[in-house]
């Protein structure tokens, strides 16, 4: 992934002749002219790093470089100035700095300084990522980029009291995540509390939530104090929140306005002070344009978004999950360990895991009891896996050519994906992280359509 430079500069010329230089370099770039623009850049585009004039109208670059350094994370930060001099470097430096260029800056020079300074900012990250603490049982585990992405989320979003939204597959470890930004907030020592909307009934749902007064419904026998009074102080997980009725959500939406809660068959409102993370693994803008969703609590759900990518997109995470999940499954039930070969790992590699993580999980614990070998080898995974895809086996006898088979894979595939997403267009789209002008040009090249495949 290129990295991206912010460059903040009144001056046009230096922003154009550093964006070719950076650019020219592979960099991608992007301009700020003054303070303010350059601070609502930051915040959008998150870039790897900024170089910054002194000398600016509106807001000059030592009240920018403070509210930059200023944020947890930020990238580091070179100073441009024409009016260069010690005490001004010493100042920028002091106040955090990476380093100090004079004006007309040589490109040598800024080149160099950029890949020092990007350097270094990928051994502050790995620092902290490896300061993210975790619940043992609930550790994220995995070594690619993609999971880097959420891990960086995860940092960001912690130490505020912002709603975050989680979106993913089922068993891609959404609920890790929430766990892992709640063990790093400033509520660490307070309650989490779970609610998994889809499988409480809909009649029943508000009383978890809110609680009820004894008396206040058929069946209510006695009082009962709902989730979001128990996370007072605390977070609560709303899972699947794409499953709550209107109703549920409307009254969802009053707590994260108002921070008050209403018990059922009570007319008094009692005040809570929660962290709301939410989960889903629906494509959320589609419930709202189908009338399923609330466009307003949307949006006070999703202040900060965090997508956990699927397991077949972060292949390089399956060798370090299966190490994980072997050693908590023989650790638990006092089983010996059996080594899995490198040919059975990349197998595990290959094999689509619909059920994400969950599925992995699965399987390593059946491997690791029905094998009676002393080690995993290819041929056990038949066993035990999934079959492919109806119609994979038989395209691949079929195929005349590996690229006869790769097509019939992938025309297989995507109306697997159309079948699972009840043939809607933008979900299948995102179920498979591709633009909807590209699975419409993909539909068109395979023949794909409801009536013959659906």
């Amino acid at each position: 992934m290129r990295a991206k430079v912010l460059i903040i500069d009144d001056e046009e010329a230096i922003r154009s002749s550093l964006r070719m230089t950076f650019e020219y370099e592979g960099y991608e770039c992007v301009l700020a002219a003054n303070g303010p623009a350059a601070l609502k850049m930051a915040e959008k585009e998150a870039p790897d790093l900024v170089f910054l004039d002194i000398k600016m109208p509106q807001m000059d670059g030592m009240e920018v470089l403070k509210r930059l350094k200023s944020i947890e994370g930020s990238p580091p930060v070179v100073i441009l100035s024409g009016h260069g001099n010690i005490k001004t470097a010493v100042e920028a430096t002091k106040l955090g700095a990476f380093d100090f260029i004079e004006k007309p800056p040589e490109s040598d020079r800024i080149l160099l300084v950029a890949r020092n300074a990007l350097s270094q900012k990928r051994l502050t990250d790995e620092n902290r990522r490896l300061k993210l603490t975790f619940d043992d049982r609930y550790r994220m585990v995995g070594k690619s980029a993609e999971l880097e992405k959420v891990w960086d989320a995860i940092r960001r979003a912690a130490p505020t009291t912002a709603t975050v939204l989680i979106a993913g597959e089922s068993g891609v470890g959404k609920e890790l995540a929430a766990r892992a930004i709640h063990r790093n907030s400033l509520r660490r020592d307070e309650a989490f509390v779970q609610v998994n909307c889809a499988a409480i009934p809909e009649d029943l749902i508000e009383s978890e939530l809110f609680g009820h007064e004894k008396g206040s419904f058929t069946g209510a026998t006695e009082k009962q104090i709902g989730k979001f009074e128990l996370a007072h102080k605390g977070t609560i997980f709303l899972d699947e929140v794409g499953d709550m009725s209107l109703k549920t959500q409307a009254k969802v939406l009053r707590v994260l306005q108002e921070g008050e809660v209403e018990r059922i068959g009570s007319q008094k409102t009692i005040n809570v002070d929660v962290r709301v993370i939410a989960a889903t693994n629906k494509t959320l803008e589609e419930a709202i344009e189908e009338g399923e969703f609330r466009e307003d609590l949307y949006f006070r759900l999703s202040v900060i978004p965090i997508r956990v990518p699927p397991l077949r997109e972060r292949p390089e995470d399956v060798e370090p999950l299966v190490e994980h999940f072997a050693s908590r499954f023989c650790e638990d039930n006092n089983f010996r360990r059996k080594p899995f070969t490198p040919d059975a790992l990349e197998g595990l590699k290959r094999h689509p895991w619909r059920g994400n993580a969950r599925e992995l999980r699965n399987t390593v614990e059946r491997l690791l009891i029905m094998v009676e070998d002393e080690e995993v080898r290819p041929e056990h995974l038949a066993e035990v896996l999934r079959r492919p895809v109806s119609g994979a086996s038989a395209s691949a006898e079929a195929a005349s050519s590996l690229r006869g088979f790769k097509e019939s894979a992938e025309r297989a595939f995507l109306v697997q994906k159309l079948r699972e997403n009840k043939w809607n267009i933008s979900a299948t789209a995102a179920a498979v992280g591709t633009p909807r002008s590209n699975l419409y040009k993909k539909l068109e090249q395979y023949g794909i359509t409801q009536e013959r495949d659906g």
